[in-house]
């Protein structure tokens, strides 16, 4: 990993903070969604700041970007570039930031860094969904395989007071959270608190309605915080297939992943010795239903 330091004045320093080990300065390590407080020798600077933000997130952090770290200063109330010879001398707050360079996203899904988000699949969406008997019987597949390879699975629902709970068909046993929500993302504060509590989160395998709406913003909102994302288009619809097409189109050119149920079950196990693998083809024995993909627009 490649960084330079900025040459931006010098911000004034303190004493070192109340909590630490003696010779020692509290620090809160921020990357993406996470915060994280841990503590540095007093007077340490800029190799000694990345070396433990690998500590703490050397799973998650992607090798092949480059990244600037800022700190948090007060008298502006945001975050700064660096300064230039920064050394820690009092209690802050430093973040590492992606520079957003183009580069090709892999793709890799292993179950110990992924989550699976299943967005409001409520029953009063049931007749105005394109597909919606297929959809669940998609997101049963991908819900039973969470299961089996031990993958957290976050739910959602829409203002369920009013458009109902998600429907019997979906076996919700197991699920990390199910929240209500008004928002059209699922990235809410109890979504990203529960991110935060698994360790090495890489990627969200997301399915559920509407592709256009709260699929498509949710999606934008996690790589917006660092996080590459899945899209089951098989699991995915909208009250109109315009929409929905558009929306997949519109995310795939953002470097979003768009794939299919069968495709993402696979590459979770990816060797036939895996020792789930049985269990996941069973699942996929008979080929999941198209779900209108295939249909003209």
């Amino acid at each position: 990993m490649a960084a330079a330091e900025p040459a931006v004045p010098a911000l004034p320093g303190g004493g070192a903070g109340a909590g630490a080990p003696s010779g020692t300065v509290p620090v809160l390590f921020c990357f993406s969604v996470f915060a994280r407080p841990s503590a540095v020798p007093h007077g340490a600077g800029y190799e000694l700041l990345i070396q433990k933000f690998l500590s703490l997130y050397g799973d998650q952090i992607d090798m092949h970007r480059k990244f600037v770290v800022q700190l948090f200063a007060e008298e502006w109330g945001q975050y700064v570039d660096l300064p230039k010879g920064f050394a820690v001398s009092e209690r802050c707050k430093v973040r590492l930031v992606p520079l957003q360079i183009q580069l090709t996203t892999l793709g890799n899904l292993t179950p110990s860094s992924t989550v699976f988000f299943c967005c409001d699949m409520q029953e009063r969406f049931r007749p105005a969904i394109k597909y919606f008997g297929d959809i669940i019987s998609v997101s049963q597949r991908l819900l039973q395989g969470a299961r089996i390879l031990g993958i957290p699975v976050i739910v959602t629902e829409q203002y369920p007071k009013g458009l109902g709970s998600t429907v019997q068909e979906i076996d919700l046993t197991g699920v990390k959270l199910v929240l209500p929500k008004t928002k059209f993302s699922m990235v809410l504060p109890e979504v990203e608190a529960a991110l935060a509590e698994i360790p090495g989160v890489r990627s969200v395998v997301l399915f559920g309605v509407e592709t256009h709406v709260c699929i498509q913003q949710t999606a934008l909102e996690l790589v917006g915080r660092g996080i590459e994302v899945h899209i089951v288009a098989d699991a995915t619809s909208s009250r109109s297939m315009m929409d929905r097409m558009f929306a997949l189109e519109r995310l795939a050119r953002t470097g979003i992943i768009v794939t299919t149920s069968e495709a993402v079950l696979l590459q979770l196990v990816a060797d036939k010795d895996h020792p789930k693998f049985k269990e996941i083809q069973n699942l996929i024995k008979a080929s999941a239903p198209e779900s209108g993909l295939l249909s003209k627009v």
